[in-house]
């Protein structure tokens, strides 16, 4: 496969989310980047706003296995994860698998469960494996957990902690849709008297595992001028520079931007990573790594707002 497929790859599966989903098609684009680039994503929005929709629509059309879990208080780390039961036939214990084993994971309102179960997610976000009772086994090679939280409510949630938000490759604002998008979607799914879903609503798979390895293969072969490199090294370090933060992105981080990158020039049908491929997904890559000052917070700044200024003041590669 082409970088230009991959290009081509990517409006197709835009497009079957589209049958569906009214607008978002910023958040779509992300989804593919985060998918091609091993990444995970997390979706922060109100209710109403077609996070589930939009993450059973992007299976859908991918092709991939999806399963969901919905995160709830009494949510404990097996019911993630899966145990071992004795098997009084055999005499031995056999392994039950949880709903982690899938690869298009919907970790539905993660911040409703506690710590404890947040982190039965960490070491399968890192290295697509799961540990129980001392035997590892090993998850797709394209699992992706997409995880919805409501950043209204503050009762009864348990905010993620760093190490948790860290495994995130992104992390996406869903706003409302503008006037145009809710008039369709009212027009639409407002006559509609049955359970929407992707199935209901046509949206079909356009492509399967083997083809998403070959785009994944394709995305490596992106080249990435030591320029670009030292403009994301340059801008990342400006974060742990920067008076308004006072905890600023990892090398981690830079390095992930990187990879992002390389996916993003890919869906745009280039093999070549240019300066504004970093710039449009540097917001959504490090919101959620950078923690405000105290006189940042008393002055009421926003990391988004920062991140932009740090953007304008790095000077980029030509």
């Amino acid at each position: 496969m082409k970088v230009t497929d991959v290009q081509a790859l990517g409006q197709a599966i835009s497009g079957e989310v589209a049958k569906a989903v009214v607008g978002q098609q910023e958040l779509v684009n992300r989804l593919l980047v985060a998918l091609m680039a091993g990444g995970h994503v997390l979706l922060e929005g109100p209710p109403g706003t077609a996070k589930t929709l939009l993450a059973q629509c992007f299976a859908r059309a991918t092709g991939l296995q999806f399963g969901r879990i919905q995160f709830t208080p009494d949510l404990m780390p097996g019911d993630i994860l899966g145990s071992n039961l004795f098997n009084f036939q055999t005499s031995a214990f056999t392994l039950t698998r949880g709903p982690i084993f899938t690869e298009i994971l919907l970790a539905d309102e993660i911040n409703r469960t506690p710590p404890k179960t947040q982190a039965a997610l960490l070491q399968a976000m890192q290295e697509r494996r799961v540990t129980l009772d001392g035997e590892t086994h090993h998850l797709s090679p394209r699992f992706t957990v997409i995880a919805t939280q409501n950043p209204i409510e503050s009762q009864g949630v348990y905010p993620l902690p760093e190490a948790q938000l860290d495994r995130f490759l992104f992390k996406l604002a869903v706003g409302y849709p503008d006037l145009d998008e809710e008039r369709r979607i009212v027009a639409g799914h407002g006559s509609l008297f049955e359970r929407i879903d992707a199935e209901r609503m046509g949206v079909i798979a356009v492509c399967n595992g083997d083809m998403l390895a070959q785009a994944i293969s394709a995305v490596s072969t992106v080249t990435m001028a030591s320029e670009i490199v030292d403009y994301i090294v340059s801008l990342v370090r400006a974060t742990r520079e920067s008076p308004d933060l006072s905890s600023g992105a990892s090398p981690r981080a830079a390095a992930l931007l990187a990879r992002a990158s390389n996916a993003a020039a890919a869906l745009a049908g280039r093999d070549y990573v240019i300066p504004d491929d970093v710039q449009s997904i540097a917001a959504d890559l490090l919101r959620h790594r950078l923690l405000l000052s105290p006189s940042a917070e008393i002055d009421g700044r926003q990391v988004d707002a920062i991140v932009a200024d740090l953007i304008a003041s790095v000077e980029a590669p030509r």
